[in-house]
């Protein structure tokens, strides 16, 4: 009983998450059901209370950096990054959809992927208008680079924060694993686009590309700073997410000062109510676990890091992201492969690899939808699933093989 309860809570909360009815924020249903999973005898007030301070870093670290994105946009960034895409592309869609690639796999390592999905897809689609091409093959890049290129930096997804703090890797080691993984799924993803979008891709421009205008320079060097002291201080024991609101204060400071920004828009740029999402979203999930999913996923999960352990890991992880959403899914997940470093970073795989396979899968597919939505070019589902029916079987296989090679030579 307490496991149906339980599962009936999270698909309520995932469910809202999804449709979020009259625009109501995802907290509205996930809240009520952390209380309700408490009230209910699912989860103690004390270990609800231990879920909720074991986030709480990682939560704070997603606010820091939401806000640095912001910050990033008002100083130019994405509009520069937009011109030196254009220019890159040289009028040719080909060339531009690797300029695309090219932006949003460091847009998302470096700023997460909620910044590729809501801040550059929106440049991706006034630089092919502009360039008079078709944008579809961009948009979807977007959105396919927020999820596979998020492998590569503790900080460049929710997931891989939540993993970080368990795996017992420092931020370098971290990179350093995940580096050959990153590049694998996004060359993967790049000639599978290359061919599903030969027929989008062979339509010539019709417009020159406009030449970038004047580097923010100042943005720029906080942003490089800001991305060494990840790597630096993390050693030192100071959390990510100083480090991530020192960038920040650093950038926000001018735009202030200006007048281009007000306190209130910086305060709703925190998403405080995402933020009491995930929280009440972890102690759902630990409901579940400690229903007994917990128990039949530490049945199922490979022992050893060797290559098959390493794939089905992973593919159990991509499998569990679209049926639960890849945060749910991690945070099922994590328990079980917490002991092996591999493994760990195998799951991270399917959980960032594996949501291209659906809308559901991540959070950040279903806001690329409805951005798409708002510029009148609403996703073909049938178009979506077979992209992504190809993508994720190769993504998966080739990350992981490039994962269990870097495992090998470190």
């Amino acid at each position: 009983m307490h496991m149906i309860i339980a599962l009936v809570l999270l698909g309520a909360v995932l469910a809202f998450a999804v449709a979020r009815p009259y625009g109501l924020p995802e907290a509205t249903a996930a809240v009520p059901a952390a209380l309700l999973a408490v009230g209910a005898g699912l989860v103690t007030p004390a270990a609800a209370l231990a879920e909720v301070r074991e986030l709480a870093p990682t939560v704070a670290f997603l606010a820091a950096v939401l806000l640095l994105a912001y910050a990033a946009e008002g100083h130019g960034v994405f509009g520069y990054v937009g011109g030196l895409v254009a220019r890159t592309g040289k009028g040719r869609p080909e060339r531009l959809l690797g300029a695309v690639f090219g932006a949003a796999a460091v847009t998302t390592a470096v700023l997460s992927l909620d910044a590729t999905v809501v801040l550059l897809t929106p440049v991706v689609f006034a630089v092919a208008h502009r360039a008079g091409v078709r944008p579809k093959p961009h948009a979807y890049a977007c959105n396919h680079l927020a999820n596979s290129a998020s492998l590569l930096l503790p900080v460049s997804n929710l997931t891989n924060l939540l993993a970080f703090a368990a795996s017992g890797l420092t931020f370098a080691g971290f990179a350093a694993l995940m580096a050959a993984p990153w590049l694998a799924a996004i060359a993967v993803e790049y000639l599978v686009f290359r061919w599903f979008f030969a027929a989008d891709l062979a339509e010539p421009a019709t417009r020159e590309p406009e030449h970038p205008g004047p580097a923010p320079r100042y943005a720029l060097a906080v942003l490089a700073v800001t991305l060494t002291g990840f790597a630096a201080l993390q050693p030192l024991g100071v959390e990510p997410a100083w480090v991530a609101a020192a960038g920040a204060l650093a950038l926000a400071v001018p735009l202030l000062r200006s007048g281009r920004t007000r306190p209130r828009d910086l305060l709703l740029e925190l998403n405080p109510a995402f933020c009491g999402f995930v929280l009440a979203l972890g102690v759902v999930v630990l409901a579940v676990r400690d229903a007994g999913l917990g128990t039949f996923l530490d049945d199922l999960v490979p022992r050893h890091a060797d290559l098959l352990g390493l794939l089905g890991v992973a593919a159990l992880a991509a499998v569990l992201a679209n049926l639960l959403n890849n945060l749910p899914a991690t945070l099922v997940l994590l328990p079980a492969v917490a002991h092996s470093p591999g493994l760990l970073l195998a799951m991270l795989i399917g959980v960032n690899v594996g949501p291209n396979l659906t809308y559901v899968g991540s959070l950040a597919t279903l806001l690329w939808r409805r951005i798409l939505h708002t510029h009148d070019a609403a996703p073909s589902t049938p178009e979506f699933l077979r992209l992504g029916a190809i993508t994720v079987p190769l993504g998966l296989a080739a990350g992981v093989t490039a994962l269990w090679a870097a495992l090998h030579l470190a």
